[in-house]
């Protein structure tokens, strides 16, 4: 009995090493939850191409937008958890909208491996819009309360909840105009069918760098370098208050742990290498690399804030 428990060992064994030590051996897919083209889809691009050489195999972007990104969350969730499905995404698929869409998944529906950066988002007006600072862009809104339109990525995202709270604790009143993101809001605030932009500092800079968009409000605590005329909310001092935009690489639960500790490290090694740095920074984010167990308790504390946000505002909806 004991031989032919040794002997069963003895060929189980070779056979598990020869399937860890050969993954992946096919494409890697990485799954983007909204369209091409965006701060977004560039960083997933990147990090596929700089983890590619060192998987051995081509890793793919997928774009499957839809939903305010919850589609391509989604999709990932329900992945087989094989290592060979991915998912890049951005903030508000999993703070925000489980609780405005009353998604299926929640913070604990994946394993997060890592994030790269954050930007912060922004309001900006058109060049003669009669403010030229952050108290005189307050003290225009309060004067004219609900005249003015501000466009963001759409109604219960986390820029919309994380504005709405910054403008209630404010006593701001506006009216909101949501989008698919900044490849429609920009072209609408440039067209003059609204007042101001909302969304990432990422999705501004062309029209800052043109000189057509003067950015006056950021909800991180802190000034950014490349918009001299904006103010962070610490000058307010509501640093509590900040909501940033940010992304990260995650997984279905229950990959092996070797597979997954493979992935983890090829994708920090990329995230962390001077070429993907520069693809982030050059787009006007912060480059900033955090490993997965960091990630986890920013999803978990910022989905519990914008939460409250929500059934303020009385857009909350039932997990389904």
């Amino acid at each position: 009995m004991l031989q032919r428990l040794a002997l069963l060992v003895c060929l189980i064994l070779p056979a598990a090493v020869a399937e860890a030590q050969t993954f992946p051996d096919r494409p890697i897919r990485i799954i983007v939850p909204i369209n091409p083209g965006g701060g977004t889809d560039i960083f997933a691009r990147k990090l596929a191409e700089l983890a590619a050489p060192e998987l051995g195999q081509p890793v793919v972007v997928e774009n499957r937008p839809g939903g305010s990104g919850t589609i391509g969350v989604q999709h990932v969730v329900d992945a087989r958890p094989d290592g060979y499905t991915l998912g890049f995404l951005l903030n508000t698929p999993v703070t925000a909208a489980p609780h405005t869409l009353g998604t299926r998944y929640g913070p604990e529906s994946f394993t997060s491996i890592l994030s790269v950066g954050h930007s912060a988002y922004t309001l900006c007006a058109q060049p003669g819009f009669p403010a030229n600072t952050l108290q005189e862009f307050i003290a225009a809104i309060r004067a004219r309360p609900g005249e003015y339109t501000w466009g963001n990525e759409g109604l219960g995202g986390a820029m919309h909840l994380g504005v709405e709270r910054i403008l209630r604790r404010l006593d701001l009143s506006m009216t909101t105009v949501p989008f698919q993101g900044a490849g429609q809001t920009l072209p609408a605030f440039l067209g003059g069918h609204i007042t101001f932009y909302g969304g990432s500092v990422v999705g501004a800079m062309p029209a800052v760098r043109a000189g057509t968009a003067k950015c006056l409000l950021l909800t991180t605590a802190e000034d950014h370098p490349a918009l001299p005329a904006a103010s962070g909310l610490g000058s307010l001092g509501l640093a509590d208050h900040a909501i940033t935009i940010w992304w990260g690489l995650f997984a279905p639960n229950g990959i092996p742990a070797d597979r997954l500790d493979r992935i983890a490290a090829t994708f920090l090694k990329a995230a962390r290498s001077e070429a993907f740095g520069q693809v982030v920074e050059s787009q006007g984010a912060t480059w900033r690399v955090e490993e997965g167990p960091a990630m986890a308790a920013q999803i978990r504390a910022e989905h519990a804030a914008l939460g409250g946000v929500a059934r303020d505002l009385g857009l909350a909806k039932p997990s389904r």
